[in-house]
């Protein structure tokens, strides 16, 4: 019976070595994704296609995977009450477009021969970008880019604003007007902008969007940083079900490397999730920074070895992907113990 259903998933035609790959693979992403509410979903797609997974199933899989790690995070973030579920449900239209936009493209860009590698510099630009941005915000110590979670009973409406934010509210208001947790008040039109940008990301790459829809809700919504983390992870359960929906009525989905995938991260996205009511990210955010960069670095070299056919050019890419993604991983576990520690001895201080 159990090797009949893990057979039907496609799990007994895996070497060991690589179900192993995919369940540590797994469990380094769902920390890094509890954690950021983004920050390694974005990983799996272009480690799939490095691996020489067809782009439609290397895309379909990482938003499948996306879809089951945001639900379990989405849970732990409930439990924190870092979830704003008006602002969540109002995103999803202009997310549900956006997907099917991006769906379209990717089999359009099949059908031409151009996907995998279409898909492979958009990930080098984007990642590049991003990482450039929170890289360079780290170290200026402005606080930008990255997350930055304060005290768990810190008051919401206490959470500075970024100014572009404010501009925006004071700039855009286009009814119908909606207030956020936090006292945000914003145009719901703008909202459903940034929603359909990220959902036509989502869609395009395999990615839930937390990468650019993370800092797009705290610098053009202007929501607090854990409500923007819980909100995202929220909002990806439905996006990264629709499109794997989508994705598997074409056979885009392989169920024998989303299940070992899932299994490792739903440890892991617990274990992050947890870590945000305990640790202050500004230690870290140059590292999710650099994380960005050398993912950039890696996709754009296995996407280089592979047009040369130098197969040990796409085995170091994949490298650096795994390699990013762990450095990080292990940088929040550590900081996490040692905030844990901290906070021990000053209640044992205390006590004494």
């Amino acid at each position: 019976m159990r090797s009949s259903l893990l057979d039907g998933l496609g799990i007994l035609e895996m070497s060991p070595e690589m179900l192993a790959l995919f369940v540590g693979f797994g469990l380094v992403v769902g920390v890094l994704f509890g954690f950021f509410g983004m920050g390694g979903s974005f990983l799996v797609t272009p480690a799939l296609l490095m691996l020489d997974y067809p782009a439609p199933v290397a895309v379909g899989s990482g938003m499948a995977f996306v879809f089951g790690t945001a639900v379990i995070a989405t849970l732990k973030h409930h439990d924190l009450g870092q979830v704003d579920y008006k602002l969540g449900v109002i995103m999803i239209t202009g997310t549900t477009i956006g997907i099917e936009a991006g769906r379209a493209s990717v089999y359009y860009l099949e059908s031409l021969g151009l996907a995998g590698g279409v898909i492979s510099v958009s990930y080098v630009a984007l990642l590049g970008g991003v990482g450039a941005m929170v890289t360079r915000d780290a170290l200026n110590g402005d606080g930008g880019g990255g997350t930055d979670h304060e005290a768990a009973d810190q008051d919401l409406s206490e959470y500075e604003i970024p100014e572009v934010a404010k501009t925006i509210q004071q700039t855009v208001r286009i009814p119908p007007m909606v207030t956020l947790r936090g006292d945000v008040r914003v145009s719901a039109w703008v909202i459903t902008a940034v929603a359909f940008a990220t959902g036509l990301l989502s869609g395009f790459l395999g990615v839930g969007g937390g990468f650019i829809r993370m800092p797009a809700m705290i610098y053009a919504i202007g929501v607090p940083v854990p409500v923007a983390v819980g909100t995202d992870l929220f909002e990806i359960v439905f996006s990264g079900g629709l499109g794997s929906y989508l994705y598997g009525q074409g056979g885009g989905v392989n169920l024998g490397i989303v299940a070992p995938l899932l299994f490792g991260s739903a440890l892991g996205a617990r274990i992050g999730s947890a870590a945000t009511a305990v640790v202050d990210a500004d230690g870290i955010k140059i590292y999710f920074g650099g994380m960005l960069l050398i993912g950039a670095v890696a996709v754009g070299v296995g996407e280089v070895g592979s047009y040369l056919g130098n197969s040990t050019l796409e085995l170091v890419g994949l490298v650096l992907v795994i390699g990013a993604a762990v450095v990080v991983a292990f940088a929040i576990l550590y900081t996490t113990i040692v905030s844990l520690r901290k906070t021990r001895r000053q209640a044992t201080t205390a006590v004494d």
